[in-house]
């Protein structure tokens, strides 16, 4: 429809010229006019000429008549005015036949606007912390973000996914101490992330017992209010021998750092995830000083109160913190230093940073020091915000209280719609497989279905439904489609059979998905693909029930059915491809 469209705008825009004077209706201004019916009886494409009335002097309805009389496009069964719209109606056989031959003729690139073509994009997303669980609060930057390299890949844009491994700071000090005190090696090997966490817990328990201790012991003394911590004293110290190079402290820190990236592996397995850097907050230790300097340099740094800042006051935003009056860094510290790297290392055309809307100001500071540092690239960030996500109707629970933990939840799908799968498939493992792509795709989809800033509240029974816009539901359209090809017979190919109401309905589906990656790719916002999904499958399972497919008596119609379920199950397979889910052949 998009190529269709843009024709349309070009004639409109011809017709103008001579009609009204050249230049005054572009091709540009016409075609973000254009719409499509809420109602296909009104037509498949309309224009509404009341934004014209007062630019052009003319009432919308004189409008709509006088272009209606000066139209001519073969394309078009017929151009009709009415009531201030100019609708056109297409002839559906002729147009299911174009949009069939080009989804033959480009395949899988069928979709793609392909404006990324020698361009570099940088994605920085999922970025755990180190030896912390991975928690339904990751779920939202690890699968927008890595839809939203999928989508860039498709555009064909040179992608980078970054995880930034939250591996730094003073709660490494914390565990150091942990488990020095109280740790086992081969307990740490068994449990991974959960016994990294249980003596991190631990830890912070303990201090909180000694600094509550100290309170009473000071009573009403010159110390009184004053607490004091041991173990606390002891953590800093063995950090700032981690920060200082300290072997032995350096050793446990990998180790942590290994015993964390392969738990996070297991999620991202089960996502088709890949990584192309895991370079941490650790990486930008060194590379700090010298941005430090720099803001120093161009007189951008303000001592306040010890600290050292950039005054944003002028921009409408709060001071930006650089430097802790005892002189160490910061986050947006940190943040400058690594984008610096990557433009030096990838020379990119966008850093997408995808975190959540609370970090939102933290993101607008310090893209706009690095605007006031003089850096020529400061335009290319981006930060793509989402909301929060909570659980309800769930009867998950984890050891580390009301957090929910992204295997957890996995796990919990997958053992559902196992459940389910082995009432009609008596292959184990089969039911396996089926319940892994579908369980996860369920929770992924659910997460997608929305738009990205929409706070979610999670329910499980309803992502895994078979009925309504869910990923089951999807899924279970792309197998009942394999199904009907593998059984036919016949090749799909289009002939010059009469289509109906219900196979032209579908082709315009079909043809609609490169607008959809266009703005999906525009917005950040793969909920644009996600809702297309249910759109192309309420198509084409119109199409399948009120349709004869494979069955058909009729040769040639039989022959243009297969090829209409042939596009829509590739198109749909694509879709599901861009928003991180698998497309089963079977379920």
């Amino acid at each position: 429809m998009l190529e269709l469209k843009k024709k349309t705008a070009e004639i409109l825009s011809e017709i103008a010229d001579a009609e009204y004077g050249k230049g005054l209706l572009t091709k540009e201004e016409l075609l973000g006019m254009l719409e499509y019916p809420p109602d296909s009886n009104m037509g498949d494409l309309a224009l509404p000429c009341f934004r014209l009335s007062k630019k052009l002097r003319r009432s919308p309805v004189e409008i709509a008549s006088s272009l209606e009389k000066k139209i001519n496009c073969a394309q078009f069964k017929s151009v009709k005015a009415e009531g201030g719209y100019l609708n056109f109606k297409l002839d559906g056989t002729e147009f299911a036949k174009r949009v069939i031959a080009d989804v033959n003729r480009l395949g899988d690139k069928y979709g793609s606007p392909m404006c990324g073509e020698g361009k570099t994009v940088v994605i920085d997303y999922s970025s755990p912390n180190v030896a912390k669980p991975f928690h339904i609060g990751h779920l939202g930057t690890t699968v927008i973000g890595h839809s939203l390299k999928l989508i860039h890949e498709f555009a064909g844009y040179k992608c980078i996914g970054i995880n930034y491994l939250g591996d730094w700071g003073t709660q490494f000090g914390k565990l150091i101490v942990a488990y020095k005190l109280w740790g086992d090696k081969e307990k740490v090997e068994a449990g991974g992330v959960d016994e990294l966490v249980r003596l991190y817990v631990k830890i912070n328990n303990a201090i909180k017992d000694e600094e509550d201790e100290s309170l009473k012991q000071n009573g009403d003394g010159e110390h009184a209010g004053k607490k004091h911590s041991e173990l606390a004293d002891k953590s800093r110290m063995e950090f700032n021998k981690l920060e200082t190079g300290d072997e032995e402290n350096l050793k446990l820190w990998r180790w942590f750092v290994d015993v964390s990236l392969k738990e996070y592996q297991k999620t991202y397995k089960l996502l088709g995830i890949e990584f192309d850097s895991y370079k941490g907050e650790s990486f930008y230790t060194d590379k700090m000083p010298a941005q430090v300097q720099l803001l120093r340099d161009k007189g951008l740094l303000e001592i306040d109160d010890g600290a050292s800042i950039v005054n944003l006051e002028k921009y409408n935003m709060p001071v930006c913190l650089i430097l802790k009056s005892d002189g160490s860094t910061l986050y947006p510290t940190r943040d400058i230093a690594a984008a610096v790297y990557r433009q030096n290392e990838y020379k990119f055309d966008k850093a997408i940073y995808v975190t959540s809307a609370a970090q939102s100001l933290h993101f607008a500071q310090w893209f706009k020091v690095v605007e006031l540092m003089g850096y020529d690239w400061y335009d290319r960030l981006v930060h793509v915000p989402y909301g929060t996500v909570s659980i309800n109707g769930s009867k998950l629970a984890t050891r580390t209280g009301n957090v929910i933990l992204l295997k957890d939840l996995f796990n919990e799908a997958i053992s559902r719609v196992y459940d389910i799968a082995k009432e009609k498939n008596k292959d184990e493992e089969e039911c396996r497989k089926i319940a892994e792509k579908v369980g996860v795709g369920a929770v992924i989809f659910y997460y997608l279905y929305n738009n990205r800033m929409r706070d979610i509240n999670f329910v499980m029974e309803e992502a895994l439904s078979f009925d309504g816009n869910t990923g089951p539901y999807a899924q279970y359209t792309y197998a009942r489609a394999s199904s009907i090809l593998e059984k036919a017979e016949d090749s799909a190919q289009m002939t010059d059979a009469q289509l109906g109401d219900l196979e032209s309905e579908l082709a315009k589906v079909i043809s609609l998905f490169p607008e959809k990656v266009i703005s999906a790719l525009s917005d950040y916002e793969p909920s644009v693909i996600t809702r297309y999904i249910i759109e192309l499958c309420t198509a084409f399972n119109r199409f399948y029930h009120e349709c004869k497919i494979a069955n058909c008596e009729d040769e040639k119609l039989r022959r243009s059915r297969l090829a209409l379920t042939a596009a829509a199950k590739q198109v749909l397979g694509k879709a599901l491809n861009l928003i991180c889910m698998q497309s089963p052949d079977k379920i």
